[in-house]
């Protein structure tokens, strides 16, 4: 996490779903909860929003403890600085935009409102839609106007409920890109529960895989992602590392584009990225060939030079994960168990693994 913490969450809880999780966010962050239904994610939030009052435990935000069982602490909803975005946006159908955002408004004297609202339509793209209600914007309108209403408390922290699931796949992922735009903007950190691990992908710094209202794992996205002992993540969304690199040169003749990590350089098609962007990278386990000496006439583009950091056998498949270690970037290869012995492949050894750049996910 960064290392100031803007909300620490400690919570224990028996009913109506078991929770015991621990999480900690600081400004920019965004911490995904991930896990299937029923894991206790919805009831996280509505712990920390303070909707779900069954929990026992501490949370602290911007230094102010909205919960501490043990010394009788428990702020009402009201009195805890967050936005909360639920799954059906809670929009009420006979107020326009502007209106939906003004209300929200009230810590500010009423004739400042309407100019903030319409800033914050801006900050989210609505700004020509101001004056239209509910039932007349499109999915993905109508959940940005429940962000810039949230945002419009002047929150510590956004809570974002299932963000996305009421969209279509093309409206998702423009959302995904509009979100993490914002949050660059927002001095907050932001908790996002969501089922679908792209949402993990596209927008979290760290995350926290919840099953049954325990956490099976939590820390950073790149080192959750490329960690070998995880069966129940790969089940749910595939193995593969994801890392940040900045697009280093796009050359328009080949179109190809240099995209740089602390591994080195990965060469990837160029589509619309443009030099200096930074952009999530994601490398399929699947995708990925192992070698122990240098190939030639290949169409490949990339061979990363590394070392295997793990190894873990899959029984029940009879695949091999292994890890290697590129620089500070942990990468996952699915292999067979054949492959492993006869390229001698053990912990330590130096490996060469090989990427179609069409393989790669850019987001």
């Amino acid at each position: 996490m960064s290392d100031a913490v803007s909300i620490d969450v400690r919570v224990r809880a028996d009913a109506p779903i078991p929770l015991d999780v621990a999480l900690a966010a600081g400004p920019r962050d965004v911490a995904a909860v991930f896990g299937p239904s029923g894991a206790g994610k919805t009831t996280l939030l509505r712990t920390i929003a303070g909707l779900h009052r069954q929990a026992t435990g501490r949370i602290v935000c911007r230094g102010v403890t909205w919960l501490d069982t043990d010394r009788g602490v428990c702020l009402p909803p009201h009195e805890r600085r967050l936005g909360f975005v639920a799954q059906d946006y809670g929009l009420f159908p006979h107020l326009d935009a502007l209106h939906h955002v003004a209300i929200a408004l009230g810590h500010l004297p009423r004739d400042q409102r309407r100019a903030e609202a319409a800033r914050l339509l801006a900050l989210v793209h609505l700004e020509s839609s101001a004056s239209r209600r509910p039932a007349s914007l499109s999915g993905g309108e109508q959940q940005r106007l429940a962000i810039a209403r949230a945002i419009a408390r002047n929150p510590h922290v956004l809570l974002l409920d299932e963000p996305f699931a009421a969209v279509d796949r093309a409206t998702r992922r423009a959302l995904q890109d509009e979100l993490d735009a914002l949050r660059h903007r927002l001095d907050m950190p932001i908790v996002l529960v969501t089922h679908d691990f792209e949402d993990v992908i596209r927008l979290a710094s760290h995350v926290t895989l919840l099953e049954r209202g325990h956490v099976v794992a939590a820390g950073a996205v790149g080192e959750i992602t490329s960690r070998v002992d995880l069966p129940w993540l790969a089940a749910a969304a595939g193995r593969g590392s994801v890392f940040t690199a900045s697009v280093d040169r796009v050359d328009e003749r080949r179109k190809l584009a240099d995209l740089r990590f602390d591994g080195g350089t990965l060469i990837v098609p160029a589509g619309s990225l443009t030099s200096g962007r930074y952009v999530r990278v994601r490398v399929p386990a699947r995708e990925i060939i192992l070698a122990t000496s240098r190939p030639e006439g290949l169409s490949l583009h990339n061979i990363l030079e590394g070392r295997v950091s793990g190894l873990e056998s899959d029984e029940r498949s009879g695949v091999v994960i292994v890890q290697i270690a590129v620089g500070e970037t942990h990468l996952l290869a699915e292999v067979t168990g054949d492959a492993v012995d006869r390229l001698a492949i053990a912990i330590g050894r130096p490996i060469l693994a090989l990427i179609k750049s069409v393989a790669i996910e850019v987001g």
